[in-house]
Order: C-alpha cells, then structure tokens, then sequence
C-alpha cells in the first residue's frame, strides 16, 4: 500500500502500490523501517527518478545515502580540480590574502603592517 496526497483537498488516500518490491537485505542482514516527509516537489523527483531508473524509491533513497556514506576523507583534500596552477611569474602583494576585497573589488584595505605586525585598521564611519 502507499500514501498519495491530494493536491486539491490537501487529504491522504490509500492506493495499493504497481509493484510488490523487496528489500534486499542489507550487509548487516537487517534494515530498520523508517519514515520521511517530502514536499511535494522532492516526492515528484524522486518517483521520475525511479520510473526512469525502474527502481522503487526506496530503493534509490537508500543508494543516495550510501553513496554520501561512502566519500572518502581526503576527497577535498586530494581534488586536482583544486589545485590551483603555478605561475611563476605572478608576484601577488604581500597583503593579498587579508586584503582580498580591496584588490579584487577597490574596497578600502582592512589590514596594514605597522612596525612589522599586522593591524587591523578602522572601519569607515
């Protein structure tokens, strides 16, 4: 059986589901039965999702968490796509990474060196 939501009247009826669908059973052997609200829009998704995939949405929930379970620790810390490339040639200012704002959009600076330290300056009234 499965929950639909009528759009007009805002009321649950009852439907007998198309398919009869199995878990398969998990590594462990046991699945823990769970419930979870989605708007209406999420509920959409996920049902195109399984006609296109011909997989229940159960089936496709579960798939979403254990691929997000299964990111490795250094994902972002070993990216390529975030290497940012050498130019040796660039010569950046010293401050450019406290000042950023003021290079890259003419704002006033934030920080200065006085007497070999780093300072925050006043803000402008």
């Amino acid at each position: 059986m499965m929950y639909k939501r009528e759009m007009k009247t805002n009321s649950i009826r009852l439907e007998e589901a198309k398919a009869e669908y199995k878990a398969e059973p998990s590594p462990s052997g046991t699945m823990v039965r769970t419930q979870v609200y989605l708007t209406p829009e999420e509920h959409a998704f996920v049902q195109r999702e399984g006609s296109r995939l011909g997989k229940p949405m159960a089936a496709l929930i579960r798939g979403w968490i254990d691929e997000k379970m299964n990111v490795p620790e250094d994902a972002w810390a070993n990216s390529p796509l975030l290497e940012a490339p050498a130019d040796p040639e660039f010569a950046a200012p010293e401050d450019a990474a406290m000042n950023h704002d003021h290079y890259v959009y003419g704002s006033p600076k934030k920080y200065a060196k006085k007497k070999g330290a780093w300072v925050q300056l006043p803000s402008l009234p």
